[in-house]
């Protein structure tokens, strides 16, 4: 059996549950102004782990709240990865401190390589995942408002040399707005680089949810669901139990596949 994961998203915005589209801080939908209590309600449908993301930090306002939250989150039971605005070794451990179980760094994958192995060698790779966060195949960094010029795929060639072992890919243009996910892409990202890939952006229903368990073949290893879970779209308990199936090795993933 190959381990597919199903993390349901809790984005954090001055402590409030909520959903961006594209990462557009001004098309913002809130959900919640109880994190914990979404944690839980998620748990209590049988998720392991919770994505956590500090879109404060993200977008360099800090965000005193979230990292707040994710200490009441941490303590619920499933396992939490979390990031937005990590951009040293400190900020790391302080992720750890609160409770997460690992850390998500986007930016500095980009801007200080250097740092991310310091990061790998310190907390190890288990530890660490790398956001390859991307439009039309290009990684964009700092809450997705910069261009970096290197390619999803490129960039996830370097992590891996570093000593990166697991990825989160993120198709921008589909992230939040319910048009379905871009399993193709992640599932070529993974072929391509060795990396063990978790799917994020686009989740819309259960046939998102089976694509990317197709892609378990390729290395796709989970997959992010936020707003489709918040408005009801996706059932959390039916996605965990397709998640729980063997993938068909021959199945394809029903779409086009655009760059990664």
């Amino acid at each position: 059996m190959i381990d597919f994961t199903i993390y349901p998203a809790i984005d954090l915005r001055h402590g409030q549950v909520v959903r961006l589209q594209h990462g557009d801080p001004s098309r913002q939908t809130t959900f919640s102004s109880d994190p914990q209590a979404t944690g839980q309600r998620w748990t209590d449908a049988g998720a392991r782990w919770l994505h956590v993301v500090n879109l404060d930090g993200a977008f360099d306002e800090g965000g005193a709240a979230n990292w707040q939250a994710l200490s009441g989150l941490s303590q619920i039971g499933p396992h939490v990865q979390f990031g937005g605005g990590i951009r040293s070794l400190d900020d790391v451990q302080r992720a750890l401190d609160a409770g997460a179980s690992r850390v998500i760094v986007g930016t500095i994958a980009v801007e200080s390589p250097d740092l991310l192995q310091q990061a790998i060698s310190l907390f190890g790779p288990t530890s660490i995942v790398v956001a390859l966060d991307a439009r039309d195949g290009v990684v964009r960094t700092r809450g997705w408002q910069t261009g970096s010029g290197v390619s999803a795929v490129d960039l996830g060639r370097q992590v891996a040399q570093i000593g990166v072992s697991t990825v989160i890919h993120t198709d921008i243009d589909r992230d939040g707005v319910l048009t379905g996910v871009n399993a193709a892409a992640s599932a070529q990202l993974a072929r391509e680089t060795g990396l063990a890939v978790i799917v994020s952006g686009g989740v819309a229903s259960l046939q998102d949810v089976r694509r990317a368990r197709k892609a378990a073949h390729d290395g796709v290893v989970g997959l992010i669901a936020g707003r489709a879970l918040y408005e009801g779209k996706l059932d959390l308990a039916e996605a965990l139990s397709i998640a729980a199936e063997m993938p068909d090795a021959h199945a394809g993933y029903e779409e086009e596949e655009p760059p990664c």
